[in-house]
């Protein structure tokens, strides 16, 4: 059995916060960058980076610029791979017939999880959503969406009015959200959920649409119905 009380490791821990600061920072990281933001000298985190680059988790441009490495991309291919083949098509289909960008959405203890996105082909503009994007589960259609399936995971501390949200979601099958993630973004999302497994979420995020939320709301719920179905749900 696995040993509770020993002591995690504090090498391994800044390696992994690296790689979230660099998936956060959305653009190439200076050395000096990446030791402010992770409060450690230039030394350590100069250390810390050339095991993961030998690993092949994170590369650095000719300017010495740092970034998350191809490596990066195989291992997540490999998180939920059958959830992510078999929701890649309709996450397609539902971003060119709606113009918006669909993602498919998972629970990370207390935070909401991009897995996989799709932008449209023909879009006037898109809204990128970069599968490992995160933010805490209480906020953002998906994860309120998320909420519904799973109301035991709700924070002990939740709102009157978070709470009153995620019911509100849970009777009519969908959640929706505006400015809560990023200012001036909407989103529409729906559970899915999947024997075996936690609760996910199926959703667009896009700046406006002529289309009703309850419109985007049941092509994402027949999208989540072929997933479910392909996967034995």
């Amino acid at each position: 059995m696995p040993d509770t009380a020993a002591p995690p490791s504090q090498t391994l821990s800044r390696g992994i916060r690296i790689l979230e600061i660099l998936a956060d920072a959305g653009e190439p990281l200076s050395i000096d960058e990446v030791a402010k933001r992770l409060a450690v000298h230039r030394s350590v985190a100069y250390r810390l980076l050339r095991t993961l680059e030998g690993h092949g988790l994170i590369r650095r441009d000719v300017a010495g610029r740092i970034s998350l490495g191809a490596r990066m991309a195989a291992l997540a291919a490999g998180v939920a791979h059958d959830l992510q083949a078999e929701a890649l098509p309709e996450l397609t289909a539902v971003a060119n017939e709606l113009g918006m960008t669909c993602f498919l959405a998972v629970l990370d203890h207390d935070e909401c999880v991009t897995l996989t996105s799709v932008e449209p082909r023909r879009a006037i503009a898109s809204v990128a959503q970069r599968p490992g994007t995160r933010h805490p589960v209480t906020v953002g259609a998906p994860g309120k969406a998320i909420l519904a399936g799973l109301p035991h995971a709700l924070p002990a501390d939740a709102s009157a009015a978070l709470r009153a949200e995620v019911a509100e979601a849970a009777a009519r099958g969908f959640a929706t959200s505006h400015d809560e993630v990023i200012p001036s973004l909407r989103s529409v999302a729906v559970p899915l959920v999947l024997p075996g497994r936690e609760v996910a979420a199926v959703a667009v995020v896009f700046v406006a649409s002529a289309n009703a939320d309850i419109a985007i709301a049941a092509r994402l719920e027949r999208s989540a119905a072929v997933i479910r179905a392909s996967l034995g749900g």
